[in-house]
């Protein structure tokens, strides 16, 4: 889910740029510091769109790694993204492998684990990238958009790649679209 948020951190403003330390240029070296970083607690840091409040300098005691740099703290909007258990997604499946299907579902991607995907046997077709049934004509490959509920979630905040977000298409509703689920409603006596 996509958010916007009020944040406060910390910028290190380097003594070249003290002369200006305006919202614009806090606003540049919290896009450089933030973006793209993955937070527990806010989810991964899409874009710091507007600064609004910058506080006062201070150099800490005995800092040297930086010397002559001045931190500020800052106050700024963020766009997030942050996957919530349960919610329902749209994506594109952006690589197929032989245990499932990546879809990507905004800045991460989650896992289509194959036995999330249908109640047919799918088979791994290397040379096509795609996932096949051979009960009927249903495929799944790179390009192809489905419909997923969030059913695991796994946030590596050191490591964002390490992150895991698992998926299912095994519900009404879900699935690639073209094929998606619907209740079918049982056969009449004698159909």
């Amino acid at each position: 889910m996509y958010k916007r948020v009020r944040l406060t951190d910390t910028v290190e403003v380097p003594p070249q740029l003290l002369a200006d330390v305006s919202a614009g240029m806090v606003k540049r070296l919290l896009q450089d510091k933030l973006e793209g970083r993955l937070d527990e607690e806010v989810g991964s840091i899409v874009s710091v769109t507007e600064v609004h409040d910058i506080g006062d300098g201070r150099v800490p005691p005995g800092r040297r790694d930086h010397e002559g740099s001045v931190y500020y703290e800052a106050e700024f909007d963020a766009v997030t993204f942050d996957p919530q258990m349960q919610e329902v997604i749209d994506g594109e499946v952006v690589e197929i492998v032989n245990f499932g299907a990546f879809v990507g579902i905004g800045p991460i991607d989650g896992l289509l684990h194959v036995s999330q995907i249908s109640d047919e046997y799918l088979a791994y077709d290397e040379d096509g990238q795609m996932l096949a049934s051979r009960e009927s004509d249903q495929t799944l490959g790179v390009g192809d958009s489905v419909r997923a509920r969030i059913v695991t979630k796994s946030i590596d905040e050191r490591n964002p790649r390490d992150s895991k977000i698992g998926l299912t298409a095994k519900q009404v509703g879900l699935g690639k679209h073209g094929w998606l689920r619907e209740e079918r409603e049982p056969a009449a006596a004698g159909e």
